[in-house]
């Protein structure tokens, strides 16, 4: 099935992943009944900072991708909080994770002012991996912020603009005023690496993306066409015009699901950027007053 593993975005990250910042703290541990009696095991419990053995490396940096795009605008590249996201680092949810098993349930059903993801266990998992491998300790080191993220070359941005975008879009037709409809460099950068996030919990995106759509071609020859709300290796759902919740078994091509996704060209481009690219493509877009 074409685009099995994609999923809707509309995403701002994984706000409200975790239910409060919490730090445990060890306590000793109960004795069984002195004189050889019945007694209950002492319950096991996690380290406060668990040390974990390090995930396989392609699926950390598929996690990163994930996460950069849908997660870092609010919850901070490394994860300690970002604009107008918690910390993950305690979160109680993702200590007691090992391989996205805790975190799925979260990002599926979301929060108030967190969108519900359409991952797949695969994905979640990657992202999982990529979230644990940032060490929570009992001391984090305070971070320092860039007086500005516009460090980059606004020329070499507009060259590669030019051979990776300008299929799309343009500065003089719907980029016109781009830098001044979207003043905030960091958000500016996120909207044009993914459309439709970065705009924060309670916050409408400066960008508005047309639903992802999926049609399903049955046996029958019968299409059945509506919004995708959830895809994965055994089943696609969606929610026809009218309103009525369809949802399929799949089996390998069977029935044919074609996904249309307005954001497809970005997520295909967003594993191809370096970190100079899109520093000097953002510098660029800055430009576009």
């Amino acid at each position: 099935m074409s685009h099995k593993r994609a999923a809707n975005s509309c995403w701002t990250g994984m706000a409200f992943l975790m239910c409060g910042a919490l730090t445990l703290h060890a306590q000793p541990s109960p004795q069984p009944p002195a004189g050889g009696g019945r007694g209950a095991a002492p319950p096991q419990r996690r380290e406060d900072y668990p040390r974990r053995a390090p995930a396989d490396a392609a699926s950390v940096e598929r996690g990163k991708a994930l996460y950069g795009v849908n997660c870092q605008f609010c919850h901070g590249a490394d994860t300690r909080g970002g604009d107008s996201g918690p910390s993950l680092l305690r979160s109680e949810v993702v200590l007691d994770d090992q391989h996205g098993e805790r975190i799925a349930p979260v990002v599926r059903a979301g929060r108030t002012g967190m969108p519900k993801f359409t991952f797949t266990d695969d994905q979640i998992a990657d992202i999982a991996n990529f979230i644990h491998t940032f060490r929570a300790a009992g001391y984090d080191e305070s971070r320092l912020k860039p007086p500005s993220i516009i460090v980059g070359d606004a020329k070499a941005g507009e060259v590669f603009f030019n051979a990776k975008c300008a299929s799309c879009h343009s500065p003089a037709g719907d980029l016109r005023g781009f830098a001044t409809k979207i003043a905030d460099a960091r958000l500016l950068q996120q909207t044009w690496l993914m459309p439709g996030s970065g705009a924060g919990r309670g916050s409408a995106p400066p960008v508005t993306i047309k639903p992802t759509t999926v049609t399903v071609t049955l046996a029958s020859g019968e299409k059945v066409e509506g919004e995708l709300d959830r895809v994965d290796d055994f089943s696609v759902s969606l929610t026809t015009a009218d309103g009525a919740h369809r949802s399929f078994r799949t089996e390998g091509d069977r029935p044919k699901v074609e996904i249309h996704d307005p954001l497809q060209p970005h997520r295909d481009l967003l594993r191809t950027y370096s970190d100079t690219d899109i520093h000097n493509v953002t510098a660029f877009l800055v430009t576009l007053k």
